[in-house]
Parts: C-alpha cells; sequence; structure tokens
C-alpha cells in the first residue's frame, strides 16, 4: 500500500534494520525518529493528523484537503511502525451528518487528541476546531507540532511545542531530527 492510500491504517515498514554500532534502527540510511522513541517508551507511537476542514466558510464545503496526503506519507517515511489517524479517512462525508451524528464525531475526535502521543496540526488560517483538537492535547500533556504560518496567533503559538511555517519546513525538521529531539524531549523517550 502506498503511503498516499494511508488514511488512518497503521503505518508499517518492513525495510527496517539494526544499525548494530549505535543499536539503533536505520531506514534507508536514516535513522527513524520513532524507533528510538518507541524502544524507550515500549508503544507504538501515536499521531493525530489534525488540520483545517471547514475553516471560517459560511457555506457547507471543505477546504484543500491534499496537505494530509504529504503529511501522512512524511510521518510514514520518519515514523516507521506509527499509528496515524486521519479524521476525514473515516468522516468524508461529515458535512452531511446530523446534529447528534457530528457532535458524537466532534466530541470523540477532541477525545482522541488527549489519548495520542503527538497531534500534528495543519493550521493555514484560523480553524476553530483544530485550535480545540491541539488544546485537548496539550491540557493532557501531548506533543503538540504545528504547521502553519501565524506565528504571532495565540491558540497556534501557546499551544505548540514545535511551530513550522509549512510542510517544507516540518519535512526539514524531520530530516535534520530536529523534530526527533523535540519529540523525544517532550514525551520523555
Amino acid at each position: 500500500m502506498a503511503p498516499e492510500e494511508l488514511s488512518g491504517l497503521r503505518i508499517q515498514d518492513v525495510s527496517r534494520k539494526r544499525d548494530a554500532s549505535r543499536g539503533r534502527i536505520t531506514r534507508g540510511g536514516r535513522r527513524s525518529i520513532l524507533s528510538l522513541t518507541t524502544e524507550c517508551r515500549g508503544a507504538v507511537m501515536r499521531f493525530f493528523l489534525a488540520g483545517i476542514m471547514q475553516g471560517s466558510h459560511l457555506a457547507a464545503t471543505i477546504h484543500n484537503q491534499d496537505y494530509r496526503h504529504r503529511i501522512k506519507r512524511l510521518l510514514a517515511e520518519y515514523f516507521p511502525g506509527a499509528e496515524v489517524y486521519d479524521p476525514l479517512a473515516d468522516h468524508t462525508d461529515s458535512l452531511e451528518y446530523d446534529d447528534e451524528q457530528g457532535r458524537r464525531v466532534f466530541f470523540h475526535h477532541n477525545r482522541l487528541c488527549s489519548e495520542v502521543d503527538v497531534v500534528v496540526a495543519f493550521v493555514p488560517e484560523a480553524s476553530m476546531g483544530t485550535a480545540v483538537e491541539m488544546w485537548e492535547a496539550h491540557r493532557h500533556g501531548k506533543a503538540v507540532i504545528a504547521i502553519s504560518p501565524m506565528k504571532h496567533n495565540w491558540a497556534v503559538k501557546f499551544l505548540s511545542h514545535e511551530l513550522y511555517a509549512d510542510v517544507d519546513e516540518f519535512e526539514a525538521a524531520l530530516m535534520s531530527d530536529r523534530l526527533g529531539k523535540r519529540l523525544r524531549e517532550i514525551l520523555g523517550g
């Protein structure tokens, strides 16, 4: 299954191998951030992919969701074996939900953000739902990684452990292991 096809499924990488000289698991010559964290914590790392959906639209429509594929692909590459929950994947027709079903899904997703290890929040503009998800993760001691140009927005600024202006900057932080180091600090791995 290609990373682009992943939707809330467990991400696994069968090409991992142990680097005997350092005791690390590597993938394609790069250190696997997840493997180090997972070995320390003894559990599979869990991510929630938060991000703008409806935003400030007044109509029953959603913003472009292409960012989800790229972020899931990056998480699969740099965190092999991680579980990534993408709320849109299970709720593609959420705009059609009645109030009862919508309320149930909304509160379920907020609860998930308090249970996962990391919330990765894509916030190119204000998103009340994403802000609530970030708040739930933050107040429960989970790592919050924001991808947003809104560096002065208080919800983004004060709820995030790391803030990257865009997905390219997020990817660079993965490649350099800046994000890996930060997650190990936050999660104690």
